[in-house]
């Protein structure tokens, strides 16, 4: 468990991007934004959108939460996520 000047429940204000790369389909994209809006929505900030994370996670930090969310988008085309955590913080992630 993470000790510091953060253990004690507190919030912020999230923004998540989710970057896809792969072969453009017959339609002229990789994906459509409205389609991948709405599995975003549905698989991960539905879920975590004003909830305790520490329910969902045993250690919430960014790092943390960005795991679970691409183990919930699995099967996307993802080609990195980022979350941030606020003004100059994030962590991202990259697929290969």
């Amino acid at each position: 468990k993470y000790r510091g000047t953060c253990e004690n429940d507190h919030g912020h204000t999230y923004r998540l991007v989710v970057e896809l790369s792969g072969p453009i389909c017959e339609n002229g994209m990789v994906m459509d934004f409205k389609r991948l809006k709405e599995i975003v929505g549905e698989k991960v900030l539905s879920r975590l959108d004003h909830a305790c994370l520490n329910d969902i996670l045993e250690n919430p930090t960014a790092e943390n939460i960005l795991e679970w969310i691409s183990n919930e988008l699995e099967g996307l085309p993802l080609s990195s996520l980022e979350l941030w955590e606020g003004r100059g913080k994030w962590a991202k992630k990259r697929f290969v």
